[in-house]
């Protein structure tokens, strides 16, 4: 009757909802989660303890000074004295390694830690295993290759050097294949010359020491220490040195099965990401979910900030997250709705594409999943990927004039097209357990932030400080933090208000980190 386990028990939870009008059974167990994030930008600790808790699952977290921020790195003693001391009991553990080890992930891409001092890091996460005795779900993450990088989050020499540095890795990755060509030879020489030999060397020696920390992981994942290790590929491209460490990395764990050990297209989403496989297979739930991608390249598309197209990334996540892929929407007990440009090209959502028009694959897509909608019999979690960093407005508005939005199990389409996947799998599986009350929060700080904030408000700022010739406000704002967030704010106000599922919210918008790059929604009660 029911498509599997996921389902059988959602009918448990139902039947037992139902029968409080006539008898109190006994309270199901509360389950409970320690968690180290990565870093406390929103999309790592806030919004993901929020998803967790709509389904009254409890996050334990260490104390937020010993967290990174963007004031300060985190504290990789004081985290672990946490978890070996004061943690309290758990069902399982979703652990940053990059936390433990570095301090955090801008730390992974700045420290100068010696290999003595990670390696003793190290032996701590080997033994964690025997002073939690539960299921440990760690995640580490490649060091990204990005094409340019400013706002301080690389070396200081990246914002100058960066587009040479990544030209350099996509000819070290070419060189690694076999596939040099004379004309690369001579441009390798050539870029070894004109880079600085100590930004070269500092790079090149932080990439080498790390890729050696993620030999070690995979080895504790082999020897059973950790239940699952999930090892991101942060920011990169098809020729890069975040692909070629990850090709490296495939070559020697092939035969490790991907229930212990997976390599993964993006970084942010993963903490949201195991916390779910962790709450799916404490409880001996195996849901399926069948990807529908909007009309054109759909599953060729290849986003940017990847290096793997997304008929291959996205049954992974799906995979990650304790789930199957279904072979039919008929099957599945989530369809995972992707909205993908049709000619398979990605450009960021502040481009001028990025219009209140809708092209006739939205229409095709708006009607397929309207019906999907108005069934009723699956739920439906959208993946807005056609843009990176913000939601389609083309696309969407047809969709919010087509039918209620309110209807879907989640709604996501922030940062890369591979954090925004793997959010919309997590939050998916776990909506049908949600109150509707909390499932409908969920879904309207995503909106908010990711297409009302990033499509929207971030680009009318961005422009109005590139026409001012401060375009550096974007990657610090200081003083000038207060002005821009009223702008925004009163600009999403403006868009929460020309839609149903969001006109009467009140909400307050930050900025957690001081940037434009992310904002923190935060919905009043």
């Amino acid at each position: 009757m029911f498509k599997n386990k996921y389902w059988q028990r959602l009918l448990v939870v139902t039947a037992c909802a139902a029968s409080l009008l006539t008898a109190a059974p006994a309270a199901a167990k509360q389950l409970k989660m320690l968690y180290i994030p990565l870093d406390n930008r929103p999309v790592c600790q806030d919004y993901v303890q929020q998803t967790m808790e709509a389904v009254d699952c409890k996050i334990i977290m260490p104390p937020e000074k010993y967290i990174a921020s963007h004031e300060h790195e985190g504290n990789p003693e004081k985290i672990t004295e946490w978890l070996q001391t004061k943690a309290p009991k758990a069902d399982a553990a979703v652990i940053s390694t990059d936390s433990l080890l570095y301090g955090g992930l801008v730390a992974s891409r700045t420290h100068h830690i010696s290999r003595q001092q990670l390696n003793q890091r190290l032996q701590v996460l080997r033994n964690l295993s025997s002073v939690l005795p539960i299921r440990i779900y760690a995640f580490s993450t490649i060091m990204r290759t990005p094409r340019a990088s400013k706002g301080g989050v690389e070396p200081d020499y990246y914002s100058t050097w960066g587009p040479k540095i990544f030209a350099y890795s996509e000819l070290l990755d070419k060189r690694d294949l076999g596939k040099l060509t004379a004309k690369d030879k001579l441009q390798l020489k050539a870029i070894e010359k004109e880079l600085p030999q100590e930004y070269r060397e500092d790079w090149l020696s932080r990439r080498k020491l790390n890729h050696a920390i993620n030999v070690e992981l995979t080895r504790i994942a082999r020897q059973g220490k950790f239940h699952y290790l999930a090892i991101g590929k942060d920011d990169n491209a098809t020729l890069s040195a975040t692909h070629m460490e990850a090709r490296q990395l495939s070559l020697t764990t092939f035969e490790v099965p991907a229930t212990t050990l997976q390599i993964l297209d993006g970084v942010d989403q993963l903490g949201l990401l195991l916390l779910v496989r962790a709450y799916n297979e404490v409880q001996d739930l195996t849901p399926s979910v069948y990807p529908l991608y909007s009309p054109g390249v759909g599953p060729g598309t290849l986003p940017q900030f990847s290096d793997a197209r997304l008929q291959d990334s996205v049954p992974q996540q799906i995979t990650a997250a304790g789930a199957q892929v279904a072979p039919t929407a008929a099957s599945a007990d989530l369809i995972l709705a992707l909205n993908t440009p049709p000619d398979g090209l990605v450009k960021d959502s502040t481009a001028d594409e990025n219009q209140y028009f809708a092209s006739a694959a939205n229409k095709r897509y708006v009607a397929q999943l309207k019906q999907l909608l108005h069934k009723g019999s699956t739920p439906v979690s959208l993946a807005d990927i056609s843009y990176s960093n913000g939601g389609d407005n083309g696309f969407m508005q047809l969709l919010a004039r087509s039918t209620d939005l309110g209807q879907l199990a989640a709604y996501n389409g922030w940062n890369t097209a591979d954090n925004a996947v793997g959010y919309a799998i997590a939050q998916g599986l776990l909506a049908p357990y949600m109150q509707d009350a909390a499932r409908l929060r969920l879904l309207r700080q995503r909106l908010i932030d990711d297409w009302y904030y990033q499509s929207n408000a971030r680009r009318r700022i961005s422009d109005e400080l590139e026409k001012h010739d401060r375009e550096d406000m974007k990657y610090e704002l200081l003083q000038a933090q207060k002005p821009v967030l009223d702008f925004v704010t009163k600009q999403c106000q403006r868009m929460a208000k020309q839609y149903a599922l969001t006109k009467d919210t009140q909400f307050k918008l930050s900025f957690p980190w001081d940037r434009l790059f992310e904002v923190e929604v935060e919905l009043k009660k």
